[in-house]
């Protein structure tokens, strides 16, 4: 059977890692008979090269197709040199967007409170139509959530940063603010998130949630079936 090699970013904090192998605990759990293997692209080990040892579908744990969908995972694929196929970013995908509401609620939030305002928080990037992908949630949450309202922000790079969303949303008659995490795991980015937030409530990343886990299998069953197609 072809394996897994569900491959993130990878962070100095070792509650990252923590986080992406409990993630991958549950993917295990869904598919019990498939070969699932963890890498990370820098900072912590194994390293990719170290996990490609044969036929693979590699999945990046990434929520967006900016600079390390595009360039460093097909990278360090190639320097792997072992036949793999590299699938589908996790996002878009609406079960993202379930799971951050998820931890929102685990957090205390309900929908339909008018004096709520919420903040979605990327990690932000130079590519813009990645940006782009995460202010279209926070408007789609606008449209359907009946708080006061919500504003995209990122952690670096892109604008508008925490604080200034926060504003935005006091402006149009929040007195409470919650931040969604539109991370899937912690470290130095939802760190500065969360520091920024001031007395906010703070969603948890989205880490092990089962719904992520079953999006990171069928990003494999997807990039399997279209290489079963091209052979």
């Amino acid at each position: 059977m072809t394996s897994l090699v569900a491959v993130a970013h990878g962070s100095r904090d070792p509650r990252s890692a923590a986080s992406i192998h409990a993630l991958l605990d549950v993917v295990r759990s869904l598919r019990p008979e498939l070969d699932v293997r963890g890498a990370f692209l820098d900072l912590c080990a194994p390293r990719l090269s170290d996990v490609l040892r044969g036929p693979a579908v590699v999945v990046p744990l990434l929520l967006g197709k900016a600079f390390h969908a595009r360039v460093d995972v097909p990278a360090a694929v190639a320097e792997a040199r072992v036949p793999a196929v590299v699938s589908d970013v996790l996002g878009p995908d609406p079960r993202l967007e379930s799971a951050a509401l998820r931890r929102l609620s685990e957090a205390g939030v309900s929908f339909g409170d008018r004096s709520l305002g919420v903040v979605l928080a990327g990690a932000g990037s130079s590519h813009e139509p990645a940006n782009e992908a995460v202010a279209r949630v926070a408007r789609r949450w606008a449209r359907e959530s009946g708080w006061a309202g919500v504003e995209a922000a990122f952690a670096s790079i892109a604008s508008p940063a925490v604080p200034e969303a926060v504003e935005r949303l006091k402006a149009r008659g929040a007195t409470r603010i919650a931040v969604a995490s539109w991370f899937l795991a912690p470290g130095l980015l939802p760190d500065k998130v969360a520091s920024l937030a001031g007395d906010a409530v703070v969603a948890r990343p989205l880490g092990d949630d089962v719904e992520v886990a079953q999006l990171v299998l069928d990003r494999y069953d997807e990039a399997l079936a279209r290489q079963t197609v091209a052979a």
